[in-house]
C-alpha cells in the first residue's frame, strides 16, 4: 500500500522544532501582557467575504493565494490567509467597543496561502499578531513598533533592521495614487514582470514593493508619499519617529515601503533580517484605521502587526532544544516499579525526565540515557534495591555518586 504524504507546502513540526515555537510564544505572551495586551483566539476558517472586504479584492492574496471552497450549503469559506480581519470581526461581534476605549490582543495560530513554497514561506505558515482598537494617537504607533522591538530583543534576535514609512490617508492619498499611477503608465511594458503591469492600474502602491530587479529599476524614480503626506499625516510621523528616536530604537525610512494588504494607511513598518535569504521579512505591521468601518463595526481606529514564526524560527536555529533533566536506568526488572515513583516524585518536584519501562545491561541503558539529551542519569541495580539507593551520574563529565533515593531530588539540584 502506498504510503501517504504530507500536502507540499505543509510541514510536520517535531519536538526541536515546535519547541522553537512554543518559546516565541510564552515570550510574546509575557511582552505583551507586560503592555496591557491579552490573548485572543480566533477561528480558522471564516466566510470569505470577510477577506474579499477587508484585504481588498485587487490583493495578490484575494486575488490568488486564498484557500476557497464551498460548504455543504454553497457558501464560500476560506482558510484564513491573515489574522486582522478575524481579530477584527471577532471584536465587532463581540459589541466590547465603547467610544473612548481602547482593546488590546495578541493572537497565534496557522494561517494558509497558496504560494510557491521555499524557504521561511510555507502553505500553512504561523503567525504572532497583535492588535490595537481604539486609539488613533501616533504614540500608540510608536509603542507598538516599542513592544515588537522588546519581544525581537527577548527572543536575542540580531541583524534586525526596522524600516517604517507612512501611506498617507484617505484624504492625501488619492492624490498620491493618482500620480504614481500616471508615472507607472509611462513605463514601457516590457520593463515591468506581469503582475506589476497589473498592479500599475489595479493598485499602484504595489508596484513599489515588487522584488524583481527590472521593476525596481524601472520604477526609481517614482513619487515618494512623504513628500505628497498631508499635514496630519507628516506630524503623526514626526511624533512616531521622534519617538522611537527617543527610546534609542534605530530606524529605517523607506519610502517603497507599502505592504501587501490594502487596509493600511499611515504609520507602516517591517522588520528585515540580514540572515536568512531573499524572505527576509520576519514581522510587519502599521495602521488601519478604517477596516473596522469597512467591516461593518464602529469607526474605530487599529493599528497592528504580524510576526512570520517559520522566519523567526530560522533565526532561532542555532538555539539549543530544552533537554530533559534526568533519564532513570534500570538494570534490574524488580526495579522498574520503584524507578516509576521515583520519576513521578522527580516529576512532581519540577524536573522533567524519563523512566525505563524494561531493564536492560549496563551498556544499553547509558546508551538510551546519552540518547535521550538527559543532564543526569540515575541508575537502579541490583545493590541499589537493596540499599535504597540510586546513583547519579553526569551524562557531561561522567562524574557519579550514590544517594539515598528521597535524596535525588536534591542531588539532581546541584
Amino acid at each position: 500500500m502506498a504510503k501517504i504524504q504530507k500536502i507540499k507546502g505543509f510541514a510536520d513540526l517535531f519536538a526541536d522544532e515546535a519547541g522553537k515555537y512554543t518559546f516565541l510564544e510564552n515570550t510574546a505572551r509575557a511582552v505583551f501582557s507586560r503592555y496591557g495586551y491579552g490573548e485572543l483566539r480566533t477561528p480558522v476558517v471564516e466566510f470569505t467575504e470577510l477577506f474579499a472586504k477587508g484585504i481588498g479584492q485587487d490583493t495578490d492574496v484575494v486575488g490568488k493565494e486564498m484557500y476557497t471552497f464551498p460548504d455543504r450549503k454553497g457558501r464560500s469559506l476560506t482558510l484564513r490567509p491573515e489574522a486582522t480581519a478575524g481579530v477584527v470581526r471577532a471584536f465587532i461581534e463581540s459589541g466590547a467597543y465603547q467610544p473612548g476605549g481602547v482593546y488590546r490582543y495578541f493572537t497565534f495560530g496557522p494561517m494558509f496561502r497558496y504560494e510557491r513554497p521555499q524557504k521561511g514561506r510555507m502553505r500553512q505558515f504561523h503567525q504572532i499578531n497583535v492588535e490595537c482598537f481604539g486609539s488613533p494617537s501616533a504614540f500608540t504607533d510608536a509603542e507598538v513598533l516599542l513592544m515588537l522591538a522588546d519581544f525581537l530583543t527577548a527572543v536575542e534576535l540580531e541583524r534586525l533592521s526596522f524600516e517604517i514609512n507612512t501611506l498617507g490617508c484617505p484624504d492625501c492619498r488619492p492624490a498620491y495614487r493618482a500620480t504614481l499611477a500616471e508615472f507607472l503608465g509611462k513605463i514601457p511594458d516590457e520593463a515591468l514582470c506581469e503582475d506589476c503591469r497589473r498592479r500599475r492600474a489595479a493598485n499602484p502602491l504595489r508596484v513599489l514593493d515588487c522584488k524583481v530587479p527590472g521593476c525596481r529599476e524601472a520604477s526609481a524614480a517614482a513619487p515618494s508619499i512623504q513628500d505628497k503626506a498631508c499635514g496630519r499625516c507628516r506630524a503623526n510621523f514626526d511624533i512616531v519617529r521622534a519617538a522611537l528616536s527617543g527610546a534609542g530604537l534605530a530606524y529605517v525610512l523607506n519610502p517603497r515601503l507599502v505592504r501587501g494588504l490594502d487596509y493600511y494607511q499611515g504609520t507602516t513598518f517591517e522588520v528585515v533580517s540580514g540572515d536568512i535569504g531573499s524572505q527576509s521579512s520576519v514581522a510587519g505591521g502599521g495602521r488601519y484605521d478604517g477596516l473596522i468601518r469597512t467591516l461593518g463595526g464602529p469607526d474605530a481606529p487599529g493599528v497592528g502587526f504580524a510576526c512570520g514564526m517559520e522566519r523567526l524560527a530560522l533565526l532561532l536555529a542555532g538555539r539549543p532544544a530544552e533537554k530533559p533533566d534526568f533519564h532513570i536506568a534500570v538494570l534490574d526488572p524488580a526495579g522498574l516499579a520503584a524507578a516509576l515513583s521515583l520519576a513521578q516524585q522527580l516529576r512532581a518536584a519540577g524536573f522533567s525526565g524519563l523512566c525505563d519501562h524494561e531493564a536492560g545491561s549496563m551498556k544499553s541503558r547509558l546508551r538510551a540515557a546519552d540518547r535521550s539529551g538527559a543532564r543526569q542519569c540515575l541508575i537502579i541495580g541490583g545493590d541499589e534495591l537493596a540499599t535504597g539507593t540510586v546513583v547519579v551520574k553526569s551524562l557531561a563529565t561522567g562524574e557519579q555518586t550514590t544517594v539515598p533515593m528521597e535524596r535525588a531530588a536534591s542531588a539532581l539540584g546541584k
